[in-house]
């Protein structure tokens, strides 16, 4: 049942959950409150009710705690886009590295032996990557252009944004006047954006066909904001580049500490923060302790972005994948950068694999890299090749605590463990783990 009522009592606030939310409890009962933080005195309005437990909003910081921020955003609140920009980017980190030992505590029944110093960088304009919703809503006669609101239903109704690289973060307001302009406004779905060091990819989702006027348009619009700009009337297959007509179709990242450039679709899979990517590649080289006779075996391997750099240590990389697209790219690359020692593979990593030709190599070490779903069904196989270290990367902790599990079980012991903030002011957070095996060290 929903309930919309302020609390005339304060209610303290004990501890934060896993995504943010402040946690006390009124009358015994549980309350969720977001917007509150650990150890402040708030008022509360009731957004929901439940059996066993309620949902509020602060409404009133009654007593502040000594780790609030004012957020920068002046939409924070109402985009769901992010979720702690009230609390300070430190304890945002400090709160994630709790929350992953935490859950390894409850789910593996482990704590590393050694806990890694987090990675994090520039909080604000980091995000490369990103969907960003669009939407003409009738009533209003505007077109709205963000991310979603809060509670999911509607598209956030932003100018701006500061988590996005600025040359798409500041041009929200922008989007949203050009996008209104054009004759099939009620027909745009999504922007997708990739940003690189030197150029600013927009894939343009539509749903119905462009005027002729509006093509113009959009190139005017392109040259104006210096975008490349891509058109999606479909599926997948259909994105092609617009504007400009005679520019490369891939885009590059620099990984410059390892001499190495990796071309891209703007469609495909990369990572949204550069600068905390080349912290994180570089700690997985050193937990690997890498020697010039290895073979790696890298597992959700993408276009390469781990796999790459491993090839500058060690005798030889697989990389294995489950998009053949990013297989096909990741080929290129290596054939770009010169590198002789990878081989790539198109595997489904969640299926039995022991009789592909890859999987009867020998590998001593193994780097996993699995999307949120957890590398579970990649984990009961690793009896095919019983690596010496594996190095896990994850950007979802709950199902890496399960996956910790599942390699204990088999012998492994968690050597060291630590948080990466790849998506500050969100309850999101990527974490690393290296694995040990003391009966085949």
């Amino acid at each position: 049942m929903n309930k919309q009522s302020t609390l005339n009592s304060p209610i303290l606030i004990e501890r934060l959950s896993h995504e943010g939310r402040g946690i006390g409890h009124v009358d015994g009962k549980t309350t969720f409150v977001w917007g509150a933080l650990a150890k402040e005195e708030v008022d509360i309005q009731y957004t929901r009710r439940r059996s066993s437990y309620d949902e509020a909003n602060a409404v009133n910081i009654l007593q502040a705690s000594t780790d609030r921020a004012t957020p920068r955003c002046a939409h924070f609140g109402v985009c769901g886009g992010c979720s702690l920009q009230h609390l300070k980017p430190e304890a945002q980190i400090a709160h994630k590295q709790e929350a992953f030992l935490e859950l390894l505590r409850h789910q593996a029944g482990t704590q590393p032996k050694n806990l890694l110093a987090p990675l994090t960088a520039n909080p604000w304009g980091y995000r490369r990557k990103a969907r960003i919703g669009v939407k003409y809503v009738h009533k209003k006669d505007k077109v709205l252009v963000g991310f979603r609101e809060r509670d999911g239903r509607f598209i956030a109704d932003l100018s701006r944004c500061e988590v996005l690289e600025p040359s798409i973060g500041q041009l929200i307001s922008a989007w949203s006047e050009f996008i209104y302009s054009l004759s099939i406004r009620d027909q745009i779905a999504q922007l997708e954006v990739a940003v690189t060091e030197t150029e600013t990819a927009i894939i343009i989702r539509h749903l119905a066909p462009f005027s002729a006027e509006d093509l113009e348009a959009l190139k005017v619009f392109g040259q104006k904001n210096h975008l490349k700009l891509y058109l999606q009337p479909k599926g997948l297959d259909s994105i092609h580049l617009f504007y400009p007509d005679d520019a490369k179709i891939l885009l590059s990242y620099s990984l410059h500490e390892h001499h190495l450039n990796l071309e891209f679709h703007p469609s495909q899979f990369t990572q949204v923060n550069w600068e905390i990517n080349a912290l994180m590649i570089n700690q997985a080289l050193q937990l690997l302790d890498l020697k010039p006779e290895d073979r790696v075996l890298d597992l959700f391997c993408g276009i390469g972005n781990f796999s790459l750099p491993l090839c500058r240590f060690v005798n030889k990389v697989v990389g294995v994948e489950g998009d053949a697209g990013s297989v096909k790219q990741a080929e290129k690359n290596a054939a770009l950068n010169g590198i002789l020692n990878a081989e790539f593979y198109t595997a489904n990593l969640f299926e039995n694999i022991k009789d592909t030709t890859w999987a009867q190599q020998n590998f001593n070490k193994i780097l996993l890299d699995p999307p949120r779903a957890g590398a579970a069904e990649i984990i009961e196989q690793l009896d095919q090749w019983n690596p010496e270290r594996i190095v896990y990367v994850s950007c979802n902790p709950a199902t890496l605590a399960r996956d910790t599990k599942l390699l204990i079980n088999q012998g492994y012991h968690l050597e060291a463990a630590g948080v990466m903030d790849m998506f500050p002011h969100t309850e999101h957070v990527e974490a690393m783990c290296l694995f040990t095996h003391k009966e085949i060290l």
